[in-house]
């Protein structure tokens, strides 16, 4: 099989990576605006060849769209446009609604499984990419019953090779669950970054005293703005809604602390320890 990847960052050349090792793609053409990244992508022998995306889309039997949200949206229906019926189409990107809203009604439509593998760190480029970073993680198949058989099939057997658990959802459920258990993390994590770095301005040591806690919650920080500015943008409403909910749960907090309240503090703590079962079951 050969498969096209564009937008070779970290979850593109990982998938290229296993995808290739376990059997399920013999050639792997890439696809990258950025030069740097595309011959890096070809020096650390994640792809074969870079081609132009008309080129590798006419070569190719499987496309996997892994740029961010906002060229998603460009290049689907442009690809879709190439494709024909004979090539099927995913995406990775962490928006959904919009994306499929904007291919709903394409002829060939029925080529394009929108899928977002639930994986990732806080790294990019093509020197981030690595070996099973998939591996016991889930992938969302999305608005399924507009796929075609043989191509949700197909992307089905990308993500079984990737040792994915696959999980079925409509796009618009998709999006409302992604800004809470994803999207909200980032936003958290990037205004913990800031407030940190204002606050170390005339702190210096304050980094000194940074432990495992600290670096675990501001981990995303770290994550690309380019990426993330987009899924924010497209899944505004519901990141909008779930912003509006921590924030009244910071304010809560703030008034507590203030007032000394300590056992209703402590009754909010142990409420929140509650997620430990809740993600426990998930794992199971």
């Amino acid at each position: 099989m050969t498969v096209t990847i564009i937008g070779i960052g970290l979850i593109g050349g990982s998938a290229a990576i296993d995808l290739r090792k376990r059997g399920f793609a013999a050639t792997i053409l890439g696809v990258d605006n950025d030069k740097i990244n595309a011959n890096a992508a070809l020096s650390l022998g994640l792809v074969d060849e870079i081609c132009t995306l008309e080129e590798s889309v006419k070569r190719s039997d499987l496309v996997i769209i892994s740029t961010p949200a906002n060229a998603t949206l460009t290049l689907l229906p442009k690809i879709l446009d190439i494709a024909g019926n004979k090539t099927v189409i995913t995406d990775v990107s962490s928006t959904k609604f919009e994306i499929c809203q904007k291919v709903k009604n394409h002829i060939n439509r029925g080529r394009f499984v929108a899928s977002h593998p639930m994986a990732g760190t806080e790294f990019s480029g093509p020197w981030a990419a690595t070996s099973g970073l998939f591996d016991g993680r889930g992938a969302i198949l999305c608005d399924t019953d507009q796929s075609d058989k043989e191509a949700l099939y197909l992307i089905q057997k990308m993500y079984e090779t990737l040792n994915m658990r696959i999980i079925y959802m409509t796009s618009s459920s998709h999006d409302t669950h992604a800004a809470y258990v994803s999207h909200i993390s980032h936003i958290s994590s990037f205004a913990l970054a800031l407030t940190v770095l204002e606050k170390e301005q005339d702190e210096k040591n304050i980094f000194d005293m940074a432990s495992g806690g600290f670096d675990s919650t501001v981990r995303l920080a770290k994550s690309s703005s380019d990426m993330w500015v987009p899924v924010f943008l497209q899944n505004k409403e519901n990141v909008l809604t779930v912003l509006r909910t921590y924030i009244d749960k910071l304010r809560e907090f703030e008034t507590l602390i203030e007032t000394e309240e300590g056992e209703k503090i402590k009754s909010l703590i142990e409420s929140s320890n509650k997620i430990r079962r809740v993600l426990n079951c998930n794992k199971n």
